[in-house]
Parts: C-alpha cells; sequence; structure tokens
C-alpha cells in the first residue's frame, strides 16, 4: 500500500534529493560516520564498544534474514540502485537499531527532562524517515521497512538488557564488589 501510493502521488524533484540524503544516515558509511564521531565524542570505551557490537550483530542478522528469506527488490520504480534482496530492510533494522540504541543512552545518562524528550524526538523521526525514504526510493516494499523495524526494537530489548548492567557498572567495579 505505502509503495504503491508513494509511487503514485508522492515522487516529485523536491522530495527526491531530500530522500536521499535521509537514507544516507541509515546506510553503512553513514552509520561508520557517526559511530567513529560518536566513539571519539563520547569518550566512554564501554559506551563505544557497545555501539559497535549492536550496528555489527544488526548487520550480521539482517544478512541472515536476508538469505533465508530472499525476496527480491520491487521493480516497478527505482530511483535509486540497490542489491542483494529486499527483505527486511538492512536500512530500516540498522536504524532502528543504531539510533534506538542511542535513544536508550539518551535517556539513560541524560538528567536534563527537556534535551532527552528533543533528542529522543529527533531520532525517532530519523528512524521513521529513513524507513520512509527506502519505500520513496524504490527499493524496499513496506512490509521490508515495518518488519525491519519490528526486528530491531524486539532485538533492542534483549541487547539492551545484556548491556544495560555493564553500562552503568563504575570504573573499576566487579560483581563480586556490588554484592558487599
Amino acid at each position: 500500500l505505502g509503495y504503491e501510493f508513494i509511487s503514485k502521488y508522492l515522487i516529485n524533484d523536491t522530495i527526491t534529493p531530500i530522500a536521499k540524503f535521509i537514507t544516507w544516515f541509515g546506510g553503512v558509511t553513514g552509520l561508520i560516520v557517526i559511530g567513529i564521531i560518536l566513539t571519539i565524542v563520547l569518550r566512554n570505551k564501554v559506551i563505544g564498544f557497545c555501539i559497535w557490537i549492536n550496528l555489527g550483530t544488526i548487520a550480521l542478522i539482517n544478512q541472515i534474514l536476508k538469505r533465508l528469506v530472499q525476496r527480491p527488490r520491487p521493480n516497478e520504480f527505482r530511483i535509486i540502485e540497490e542489491t542483494g534482496y529486499s527483505f527486511p530492510s538492512g536500512h530500516s533494522m540498522a536504524s532502528a537499531a543504531f539510533y534506538g540504541f542511542l535513544i536508550y543512552l539518551i535517556n539513560k545518562k541524560l538528567k536534563n527532562k527537556k534535551i532527552k524528550i528533543a533528542l529522543t524526538s529527533i531520532l525517532s523521526l530519523l528512524i521513521i524517515l529513513i524507513g520512509m525514504s527506502r519505500i520513496y526510493l524504490g527499493v524496499h516494499y513496506t512490509s521490508d521497512v515495518y518488519a525491519g523495524f519490528a526486528i530491531s526494537i524486539s532485538y533492542l530489548m534483549i541487547f539492551t538488557s545484556i548491556v544495560g548492567d555493564y553500562i552503568d557498572k563504575p570504573k573499576g567495579e566487579t560483581n563480586k564488589s556490588k554484592e558487599k
């Protein structure tokens, strides 16, 4: 439904460069660049490590699922060329996992409620826009994007439950010293 609607009614010369720009933030290059910047700026080795483990894990999960499902990409219209399978959307999965983890960190680490709300809103909107850009650019069906989001949200719930305590642990504290 979304794919057909966008292809018939929304494609125009004004939106296309915007969609190409937005999709960059969910692609390999964009996520690596932003990951490197965050690793340098945050200067927290544990969080930096978790950012990269998160990104690598979701990329691996995406590739496994693409090979299992082997759904061809849509071919009715394409604004950009992509290779590989369509389901689930890698950009949608990666952006939901990457920016979703940043939302988790923001809500866990920042004290200022207004900044938390602003950053969470911006990153949530970015995730949605990245998914929409993939449909707009003609390289994914709507179901590819929805599935990518759903898989990443489920994955993030597990990932954050595993790394949550590790991120909060003060330097030098061990599990034994925490129990005392």
